[in-house]
């Protein structure tokens, strides 16, 4: 039985949101990272090459329009001893970031950056607590369009949480009434995580770029601490809701059983980042790829794809292109995620949640997910009446979102046989709008 404290918490109401003025972050930002491709190991060539291969790929056309910049840009050493500014590693950027940004701007492109909330980064280059705005400033004037801020690296000297971030019907892997091993300080249900030392860190960049005439979405990296999507949006747009994803498919389980608690936070303007695509990375298959990638976009997280675009498979290419999942993902009428249904809301990092269903530009339309966790093939039956907004007496008209094939009208219940760790995607069209 879903428990009512649990209850309470995925049913919490989200806040409105940070409004940016040029409407950044109303929408989850799509786009492509350096980090999980290059590491350490970039320099403007690399980047200025992903670009044109979005290009090239049909990406951009497909809605990819941040170049992020991670970890590892500056010079190491320290800042400029006159201005404190963080200085560009111009081995790696001959032209400055501001160069490289101006020549991505001419591509069409918006431009992204990183940095830390701590004294330097997670690659040991120079972070921006004490110096946000100075920073904040000085990322305006290169022209950035988006800063992912993580959280390596935090002094001694700053306060520690007061509470552990571990509630005892939600958070704890070992699932719901479980408490929190070793220690005694956790978190009251109605404790206001706005108040602790990572929110409070955290904000002092926010409200640097507040200050700065250009609008710079505000991602946050501080791996789903401090309760984040209780005041994430308050701040920011995107907040990453665990720590790094790995391209494993043990891993995909993991941040979508986390974030599945987590999604009625979920809404214009503020999102849940389940991290980066990791399509074409490790040893995920291309059917748990495709699991990856629909969940993300169903779960309405960023969509910042992660991998080296010169030697991704084209059948990736393709699902990272699919117009049903973008088209939800990017929805400028509901800005609700897909929700878990017929499911009995048990923490379990094996078996998250098996069915999912979303309304789409409340038009009638729904996004139907059926995931195979497992590991054999099995048959998968959604009910029409169980699905969220459909009606048991109800006739829909099927699509099936991966090969863009027309099932026809379908009565009482659509069902699919579903390879192991695969995922069958419909879009459901009533025959007038419910």
């Amino acid at each position: 039985m879903f428990l009512p404290s649990l209850l309470a918490l995925v049913l919490a109401s989200s806040a409105t949101g940070l409004v940016t003025k040029d409407g950044s972050g109303r929408l989850p930002a799509m786009g492509w990272n350096h980090w999980n491709a290059y590491r350490c190991n970039i320099n403007e060539d690399k980047i200025l090459s992903a670009a044109k291969s979005i290009q090239d790929l049909g990406l951009q056309d497909a809605g990819y329009e941040y170049i992020n910049i991670d970890d590892c840009w500056s010079v190491k050493s320290g800042r400029d001893p006159v201005t404190n500014r963080i200085l560009p590693d111009l081995t790696k950027f001959p032209a400055g970031i501001s160069g490289t940004a101006k020549t991505l701007h001419g591509m069409g492109f918006k431009v992204g950056l990183y940095s830390d909330a701590g004294s330097k980064t997670c690659g040991g280059y120079p972070g921006s607590l004490y110096y946000e705005d100075i920073d904040a400033a000085t990322f305006s004037e290169w022209g950035i369009d988006y800063l992912k801020y993580d959280n390596c690296n935090v002094p001694s000297s700053w306060p520690s949480d007061e509470y552990n971030n571990c509630h005892p019907d939600y958070n704890h892997p070992t699932g719901p009434n479980a408490t929190c091993p070793d220690d005694p300080n956790v978190a009251p249900p109605d404790y206001d995580w706005s108040t602790s030392s990572t929110a409070k860190r955290f904000k002092r960049m926010g409200d640097a770029l507040l200050k700065q005439d250009r609008t710079i979405l505000y991602s946050l990296c501080e791996w789903g601490q401090a309760g984040v999507e209780t005041w994430g949006d308050s701040i920011a747009q995107s907040w990453r809701i665990t720590d790094d994803i790995f391209p494993y498919f043990a891993r995909i389980r993991h941040i979508v059983n986390y974030n599945q608690f987590r999604l009625n936070y979920v809404n214009f303007w503020g999102h849940n980042d389940a991290d980066m695509l990791d399509l074409g990375n490790g040893n995920l298959t291309t059917v748990e790829a495709r699991t990856h990638f629909a969940l993300w976009a169903a779960m309405k997280s960023p969509l910042l794809i992660g991998t080296d675009l010169s030697v991704l498979a084209s059948e990736l290419v393709d699902v990272l292109k699919n117009p049903y999942l973008i088209n939800f993902n990017q929805d400028p009428i509901v800005g609700e995620p897909a929700m878990p249904f017929n499911w009995d809301w048990t923490y379990n990092d094996a078996q998250p949640a098996e069915y999912w269903a979303g309304k789409y530009r409340n038009s009638g339309e729904i996004l139907l997910l059926m995931v195979n966790w497992g590991e054999e093939e099995k048959t998968m039956r959604a009910a029409f009446g169980v699905v969220p907004s459909t009606t048991a007496r109800g006739a829909y008209e099927v699509t099936d979102v991966w090969t863009g094939k027309d099932l026809g009208l379908q009565r009482r219940f659509v069902e699919a046989t579903v390879e192991p760790h695969g995922t069958a995607a419909f879009m459901l069209r009533a025959l007038e709008p419910v």
